[in-house]
């Protein structure tokens, strides 16, 4: 075979092996994604417990920079400390080297059944999870049947003499090794397809043992770069971890360099198969450096926030603050993010609902251009979260993930049509009060003002639902409409007996019943989410919510 051809089957097998890879980590992502994020979530205390999720989680999504991207969406405005996000990255890298370990031992065999599982299970699969499950078994029986064409198509370099002679003369050269090495790690976003590269050039003996371990630093640094460019350019303060975790590898890398060779003897002693040398020590030194630094994370954070300060802006409340680009696809992480934003709404609507009790009692008629001017922050707010949701990776959403995504956006759109009563009626109503000198009773004051706290009880236990999937609150929240559904018709019908006795004119009655009227409008935007979690679990009928 010729050495163009040689090349040929190299470059397919390899985008075979990362279509495996993506597959897998696509699959879990789909089956297991809020699980995984829930664990790192609570793991997220100590740095100790921080490592071992980072291990876990890694070793299932089988991504290091899918774990920095869960990291991150905690971590992003100081929800979560930096030294346990950087134990986190410790604990991944090490958890990307335990599929390595396994997939250094001859599988061979088992690729047929887990390509044909898979398929079995993705084509008659009752459930989505059971569908994702099979995805991850046919991504796996992809990855060990690459490697075993790639054995194979590598065998043939040593009968190669123009390519054989092309990897000993760059073999000489430890920093070149080292950047190719850590180029390939970069582009395939994977140190795992990198070391099963290196693997198989070490086992097919293409390369040398001292060659091999030297590659195998240049893998862990490669596949650290990844999150380092995709944080660059924003936030200085969203850069201290992957820089942290860069510069961890960077002062492995350099002192592990010079002592490859008595590595390689002590290490040759236990087992010298050239790929299982390879797996073991990308091993050990994900684990020396996991040890090393662990323990002086706190030094190494203030060190980070010392050279990369939050950065400064100007305060503008309609600019999105947590709707992360770089998690667009991983699907758990850009769905928090987004419902991180839609709490912004729910305090942007808070506001305004404040404001328009304080203006039936108060003649200050500059706040009603206040209140507009915070609806166009809410606007700005819903556009740019709408934008984000459906910039979502919609394949790789599970069944679960995409009610999620309707929810956020079914939640966020009413949000949106709250404000706009606010500012296109409750401040129409209240200007032309202002404007004509009305003055509205006592009694009806108190009304509205209690009709008011309503609401805001009701908007926070609207975004308790969304936030938790909590069916108690959803009943409440249910249960709750329908009792300030008899409180507005007992307020009307005091509005009338107030106008039959003389009490009221009829334009402070026509008054009252028109606030009384917009904010039962805004009452049932507010609860719909309620009857729509109640509607998901079977409780309640499909019907119509704005009423």
């Amino acid at each position: 075979m010729s050495a163009t051809s040689v090349l040929i089957h190299l470059f397919g097998e390899i985008a075979l092996l990362l279509w495996g890879i993506t597959m897998v980590n696509s699959g879990v992502q789909r089956a297991f994604g809020s699980d995984l994020r829930w664990i790192l979530g609570m793991a997220l205390r100590t740095r100790f417990q921080a490592f071992l999720a980072g291990i876990g989680v890694t070793t299932v999504l089988q991504s290091s920079t899918a774990t920095a991207l869960m990291v991150s969406s905690f971590t992003a405005g100081g929800a979560v400390d930096i030294v346990p996000a950087l134990a986190v990255m410790l604990g991944a890298n090490v958890g990307t080297t335990l599929i390595v370990q396994v997939l250094s031992f001859d599988v061979t065999l088992i690729f047929p059944v887990l390509i044909f599982g898979g398929f079995m299970a993705f084509r008659r699969g009752k459930t989505s999870r059971t569908k994702d499950v099979g995805r991850v078994a046919i991504g796996l029986g992809l990855m060990l049947l690459s490697l075993h064409l790639l054995s194979e198509t590598i065998h043939l370099v040593e009968r190669s003499s123009v390519l054989k002679d092309l990897l000993a003369s760059i073999a000489s050269d430890p920093l070149i090794l080292v950047f190719l090495s850590a180029f390939f790690a970069w582009l395939a976003h994977s140190s795992v397809a990198a070391m099963l590269l290196i693997m198989s050039l070490a086992s097919a003996g293409v390369i040398g043992a001292p060659a091999a371990l030297v590659m195998v630093l240049g893998a862990n640094l490669g596949s650290a770069l990844n999150p380092f460019l995709e944080a660059m350019g924003g936030d200085p303060a969203k850069i201290r971890v992957p820089v942290g975790n860069l510069a961890t590898r960077v002062i492995g890398c350099a002192v592990a360099l010079p002592l490859i060779d008595p590595i390689l003897s002590g290490m040759s002693a236990f087992d010298p198969n050239p790929a299982r040398l390879a797996a073991n020590f990308h091993t050990i030194f994900n684990v020396v450096v996991a040890a090393v630094f662990i323990l002086p994370l706190p030094w190494i954070a203030r060190l980070l926030v010392r050279i990369f300060p939050e950065k400064l802006q100007a305060s503008d409340p309609g600019m999105p603050q947590y709707l992360d680009k770089d998690a667009l696809d991983t699907p758990s992480v850009a769905l928090s993010n987004a419902a991180r934003e839609v709490l912004r709404m729910v305090d942007t609507v808070e506001a305004m609902l404040r404001s328009s009790q304080d203006l039936f009692r108060e003649d200050d008629i500059s706040r009603v251009d206040q209140v507009s001017r915070t609806d166009d922050v809410l606007d700005r707010l819903f556009s740019a979260i709408r934008r984000y949701l459906s910039s979502i990776n919609h394949e790789a959403l599970s069944e679960a993930e995409a009610k999620r995504l309707s929810d956020i956006l079914a939640f966020a759109i009413n949000l949106e049509h709250v404000g706009d009563i606010i500012d296109k009626n409750l401040m129409e109503l209240a200007a032309k009060r202002i404007k004509n000198h009305l003055r509205l009773p006592k009694d009806s004051l108190d009304d509205i003002t209690s009709m008011h706290a309503k609401l805001l009880e009701h908007l926070q236990l609207a975004a308790s639902v969304l936030m938790f999937q909590d069916l108690g609150s959803a009943r409440r929240l249910v249960a709750e409409k329908e009792r300030f559904r008899d409180l507005e018709r007992a307020v009307a019908q005091k509005h009338l007996e107030q106008l039959r006795s003389g009490r009221s004119t009829g334009d402070t009655s026509a008054l009252q019943l028109d606030i009384v009227r917009d904010l039962k409008r805004i009452e049932a935007h507010i609860a719909s989410t309620g009857h729509s979690l109640l509607e998901q679990s079977g409780e309640l009928k499909p019907s119509r919510l704005i009423s």
